[in-house]
């Protein structure tokens, strides 16, 4: 179960890629849908930009659909739906997702349909983290499959420890045999974390995403048993310092414009 109150913690972090994405889009689109929406709040920025257009907001957390429906306006709605199965009225001037499609067991197969949604001339521009190598996700992993934890998570569960996504070679790879043109790139930002009671900065920050799907399948009890041993290896990992804790976060971006016509 997603929690928004967990996720917009570190709200002016997760924030950012979203903004630099858009900064490379380009266009007055009027057919615009935002997958994997959550809590609206940056679907919300994409019809203050573009004010002409109407903006759907696609996410499968009711949850988060809830918060999000504060920001419903004429031009802005949101729909509860699987974003491998959503269906667009029309063909799609702008197909955006931030942050979402790491979710999607083998993502890869889907981003031909994806692409498919968007018309001629439309732009298709996404994020995802990269991060999955990084000690977050892999001592996620190794404290998942230990003894008691891995008879407890089922496998499926566990394997959510370890998302991954591709680079930009791989998605320009995708994306520009059906006629695209490819803009990827890749940032890792040096998040500082500000400290917290709750011990490690960095569980706090995994709390709102890659934990959800562990933490659900656990008692109380046994949920705070497993924060403290992974608590325990993040703090090792990732070690406080007087100014903040340093958190390194890499993202991969993708604004892929669909060409009029083959070869254009």
């Amino acid at each position: 179960m997603w929690n928004p109150q967990q996720y917009l913690q570190f709200q002016r972090e997760r924030d950012r890629p979203f903004f630099d994405l858009l900064s490379q889009v380009e266009g007055q689109p009027l057919q615009v849908a935002d997958l994997g929406c959550g809590t609206g709040h940056l679907t919300a920025e994409l019809a203050r930009r573009w004010p002409a257009a109407r903006v759907v907001g696609v996410d499968s957390s009711a949850e988060m659909l809830e918060r999000a429906a504060e920001h419903a306006g004429p031009h802005l709605t949101f729909v509860q739906a699987d974003l491998r199965r959503w269906q667009p009225e029309a063909p799609l001037d702008l197909l955006i997702s931030n942050a979402a499609l790491q979710w999607v067991g083998g993502h890869a197969e889907l981003i031909p349909h994806l692409a498919g949604l968007v018309r001629p001339g439309g732009t298709f521009a996404f994020q995802v983290p990269g991060n999955f190598g990084a000690p977050s996700h892999t001592l996620l992993a190794e404290v998942s499959a230990r003894g008691r934890w891995a008879k407890r998570l089922h496998a499926e569960e566990r394997d959510k420890a370890a998302l991954g996504a591709l680079g930009p070679a791989e998605y320009t790879e995708m994306l520009a045999p059906l006629g695209y043109r490819v803009n990827a790139w890749e940032t890792t930002y040096l998040h500082l974390l500000p400290p917290t009671e709750h011990g490690s900065a960095v569980l706090e920050w995994v709390k709102g995403t890659a934990l959800r799907p562990v933490l659900a399948q656990l008692p109380a009890e046994e949920a705070a048993a497993f924060l403290q041993e992974y608590g325990a290896e993040l703090q090792a990992a990732y070690p406080a310092r007087s100014y903040g804790t340093p958190f390194e976060f890499r993202r991969v971006f993708v604004v892929a414009r669909r060409q009029e016509s083959p070869g254009r």
